[in-house]
């Protein structure tokens, strides 16, 4: 149940940050992704010697599938995660006024778009199995501000392609309730974003062999 908290709290966070920025972006602020990443790095730096912070299903099914997480404790992440995300949009918009809780939103996916949400999810699993689930970094002090600003670099380089750039699906579970983007479009992110994990997992697994 700790474990479940974090990253309840975790995600609530990285998500409500989101919305904030998002909404709150003035023409010409370039710096939403920098929050963003920033937000991720401080939660993981929070939570990470509980649960693993990993604030994102896409993460989840990329360290159950690495072997470091039991694949019985993932429901239970999987689930704590897309309330976190789900709640801070109802917060953010229904308590603070940051968009619209179950606003309708226009827009469609384009293959640009899912090539997008694979690749970024891709980097970020990628840098989370190696910087925070091997022997070989055991106990290093980086593996936050990697996390962070991988979210930050591709956030910049792959959020422009109509999905918004979520790289996570209880971020775009969360960015769907708030309205920043239609359901279609976020749901149709999920897929990419849980294929990008499971890629990162197997390659992974490909070219690590310090355990």
């Amino acid at each position: 149940m700790k474990k479940l908290i974090v990253e309840f709290i975790g995600t609530f966070f990285l998500v409500l940050t989101i919305v904030a920025v998002v909404n709150g972006i003035e023409e010409g602020n370039f710096l939403a992704p920098v929050a963003i990443g920033s937000a991720l790095m401080v939660m993981v730096y929070a939570g990470g010697h509980i649960s693993g912070a990993h604030y994102n299903p896409a993460v989840t099914l990329g360290a159950v599938m690495r072997g470091a997480l039991p694949g019985s404790e993932a429901p239970g992440y999987m689930i704590a995660q897309i309330v976190g995300g789900a709640a801070a949009a109802v917060v953010g918009g229904g308590l603070l006024g940051e968009g619209g809780v179950f606003a309708s939103a226009t827009g469609s996916i384009s293959t640009a778009g899912i090539v997008a949400e694979f690749l970024g999810t891709f980097a970020l699993v990628w840098v989370v199995l190696q910087t925070a689930t091997t022997k070989s970094t055991s106990g290093n002090s980086y593996y936050g501000l990697a996390i962070g600003f991988t979210v930050a670099a591709m956030a910049y380089a792959l959020g422009g392609y109509g999905t918004g750039g979520c790289f996570n699906p209880a971020v775009a579970i969360g960015t769907a309730i708030n309205g920043l983007g239609s359901w279609g479009v976020k749901l149709a992110s999920l897929g990419a974003d849980f294929a990008g994990g499971a890629v990162a997992a197997l390659a992974f697994k490909a070219v690590y062999s310090g355990d």
